[in-house]
């Protein structure tokens, strides 16, 4: 089973691109945005380790560091960089962890049997300053992510740990935000202004989604 939302992500020494790496140490208080791939050399992961590479400097500008996963060994990785740079046309700018051992893949519940019981599904954890597990989404192999709802997730998480609000259906950076049922109308109005009010539990306001590093709420 995948990490619960709200546990402490485990730490974890593993090889990478980089060298070897201690997840703690790299994540100090960043957010992180930790993701798998089943297998090097593969079609849909070469294109979203590109995608990411070229989208890098946005997940920067959040205050979050970017962490691959696949379960092949360190060696491939860095040959399968070259093919990655390529179809990005930019180097790979991330580290890519070595888990031949499935070691981390079992302890983040990333492997899921009845799809495949020797590579990891397409996992994505999304783990905050504190190094809570704040969202995780799950995707099987014949599917590619988008980049996109990776960093409007990355965004709504960081402007509802900061204010005292959700984001509804569709949301993107800039438009309204549903306030806290916990906030009486005139407290509401005096943080926010205007309120678009539909029902007495549903109420609208402006809310600047301002990028960069915010705790966990």
């Amino acid at each position: 089973m995948s990490l619960p939302l709200g546990e402490t992500a485990p730490d974890f020494t593993l090889d990478s691109t980089q060298g070897s790496l201690h997840f703690a140490a790299y994540a100090r208080d960043h957010w992180v945005v930790l993701f798998s791939h089943p297998k090097d050399f593969t079609p849909i992961c070469t294109t979203e380790l590109a995608a990411f590479a070229c989208r890098k400097p946005e997940f920067d500008a959040r205050g979050a560091r970017l962490l691959g996963l696949a379960v092949d060994p360190v060696e491939d990785h860095h040959r399968w960089a070259k093919d990655i740079a390529d179809v990005a046309g930019a180097e790979l700018n991330y580290p890519i962890l070595a888990d031949p051992e499935l070691a981390l893949a079992k302890l983040y519940g990333m492997i899921h049997p009845k799809a495949d019981p020797k590579v990891t599904v397409r996992s994505v954890f999304f783990i905050d300053p504190e190094r809570k597990v704040r969202t995780t989404l799950i995707y099987p192999p014949s599917v590619g992510r988008s980049i996109d709802e990776i960093l409007r997730t990355l965004d709504a998480l960081q402007l509802t740990g900061r204010l005292p609000v959700a984001t509804p259906v569709e949301w993107r950076p800039g438009d309204d935000v549903v306030v806290s049922p916990k906030l009486a109308d005139a407290e509401a109005a005096a943080r926010f202004g205007e309120l678009r009010k539909l029902k007495p539990y549903l109420r609208f306001a402006k809310a600047g989604a301002k990028t960069g590093k915010a705790k966990a709420a």
